[in-house]
């Protein structure tokens, strides 16, 4: 399984959200607010920090679904524009229903 973390800017969070919702077998997604900061380019002090709000999705997959996930959030929330944001995946040894106890791509 797969645990795919994605920081996106909240204009374009419908859009992938719809996409997501359209691969089969995906379970759902786990939406936050946050509000972070990246240097900027300029080097100045004063402009080294800029921050706003920005949507963090996160997803626990079967691998079999890590791509498609992947590849339906880079096509949505690709602008071109700095601050797109970034996709992190990470390899997720188990997971647990807490309402049923199954673990495993079953409490997926």
């Amino acid at each position: 399984m797969k645990e795919i973390k994605a920081v996106i800017q909240t204009a374009v969070l419908d859009k992938v959200l719809r996409a997501l919702y359209g691969i089969n077998g995906l379970p759902g997604c786990t939406v936050s607010y946050v509000h972070g900061y990246r240097r900027s380019g300029s080097g100045h002090a004063d402009s080294m920090l800029e921050h706003e709000e920005r949507a963090k999705l996160e997803i626990v997959v079967n691998d079999s679904d890590s791509k498609k996930a992947v590849d339906a959030i880079l096509e949505n929330a690709r602008t071109g524009s700095p601050g797109d944001g970034k996709i992190f995946v990470i390899e997720c040894p188990d997971v647990v229903s807490i309402r049923t106890g199954e673990s495993g791509s079953s409490a997926v």
